[in-house]
């Protein structure tokens, strides 16, 4: 179960046995022998990076994949065990962080390799290989070269690993699978000239590329899991493996009641009337908590199993829903933001954005309760 000790006003609840099933119905897909490197950047996604981090390190994952560095000081922090790498840019300067939290480096380029370098060669460090990309790392075009630029710094600093990351492995057009099949073929050209250098990590694929590409890579020993991990989809059009489900509820409560007469406006800018006798009820949570202000007038939540549409502006830290087809909605009732029959990918189909971006914007001051 999950603690009472919060203020009930908006909180997600987080399902930890949930998260085992989602890793587990994964793992069965990818091919015998494969690690799970899981991506906690971005607070896991806005589940919470430490909570989750550990959950993991309990069923045996050790590998995990951040953004930055304060992130991997997050986690080591926390107790996280296992090696912990950095995907994206971290200043030079703070190469002793680094080494006192043995963190493993992205070399993003081969001037960021030398800014590094030029401070400590004892940091541990994966190149970044860029495959068509085209955000960082050295450009596989020419494989023989790129091959040499890293058995170059291979020789100079404690290089254990390179990757490089699918842009478009979770599209379902045959022009998509063509990018994705000559991005994998690129990386692969790098890493077969670098087989004798032994690298221990030498990873392509991440959520959408471990579902759909597993079987046909040849360097498919590590696995980058993401947004799956957490029960949503790479892409809308993605279908995942039965079983797979979100893992975050986002609840708040009614506040309160109002009856409103037919003619009367509600919220900021009246921006609506209403057509008839309705009633009207309050929720503590607005576009501050991270439920976005563009799904006034447009959006719904979930009261005893009903919904309820939202009516007016969202404000900063409530908004105001219509009860009246309701019966009995009373102060401290329970409300579903986001949910079963509401999900993170209903909400990103109604921004016309990505599950990514709905629950990483869910805001701090929001409670993160773990429930297992």
């Amino acid at each position: 179960m999950y603690t009472t000790n919060f203020s009930r006003r908006s909180w997600v609840e987080i399902n930890l046995d949930q998260l085992r099933r989602n890793l587990a119905l994964y793992e069965e897909r990818l091919p015998e022998g494969a690690r799970v490197i899981a991506v906690v950047k971005a607070d896991a996604y806005g589940h919470g990076d430490a909570r989750v981090a550990l959950e993991l390190n309990r069923l045996g994952v050790d590998l995990f994949a951040v953004s930055n560095i304060d992130e991997a000081i997050t986690l080591r922090e926390a107790g996280t065990e296992g090696e912990i790498l950095i995907l994206g840019y971290t200043p030079p300067e703070l190469y002793g962080k680094l080494l006192e939290y043995d963190i493993t480096q992205t070399l993003v380029s081969e001037e960021y390799a030398e800014s590094l370098l030029s401070l400590s060669s004892d940091v541990k460090c994966q190149f970044a290989i860029d495959t068509g990309m085209n955000r960082i790392g050295l450009c596989a075009d020419d494989a023989e070269a790129c091959a040499r630029t890293v058995e170059k710094y291979y020789s100079r600093c404690n290089l254990n690993g390179i990757f490089t990351h699918l842009s478009c492995a979770d599209g379902v057009s045959e022009d998509d699978r063509e990018y994705t099949e000559a991005q994998l073929y690129r990386f692969e050209r790098v890493a077969e000239r670098l087989e004798r250098l032994d690298l221990p990590y030498v990873h392509c694929l991440n959520s959408a590329g471990g579902l759909y590409y597993a079987d046909e890579c040849k360097y498919g020993g590590f696995v980058r899991l993401g947004i799956v991990l957490y029960g949503l989809k790479p892409d809308r059009s993605s279908e995942l493996p039965e079983g797979i489900r979100p893992i975050l509820t986002w609840k708040t409560v009614v506040s309160v009641v109002k009856d409103l007469k037919s003619g009367e406006a509600v919220g900021y800018g009246r921006a609506f009337y209403a057509d008839r006798d309705m009633r009207i009820a309050t929720l503590p949570t607005g576009y501050a908590d991270g439920y976005s202000r563009r799904l006034s007038e447009s959006g719904a939540v979930y009261i005893q199993g009903k919904r309820a549409p939202i009516v007016g502006r969202i404000c900063m830290d409530q908004m105001m829903v219509d009860v009246s087809d309701i019966s009995d909605v009373r102060e401290g009732d329970e409300v579903i933001l986001i949910g079963d029959e509401y999900t993170a990918d209903d909400m990103a189909r109604d921004l016309d954005t990505i599950g990514y971006e709905v629950v990483c914007g869910i805001s701090k001051r929001v409670a993160r309760i773990y429930k297992k």
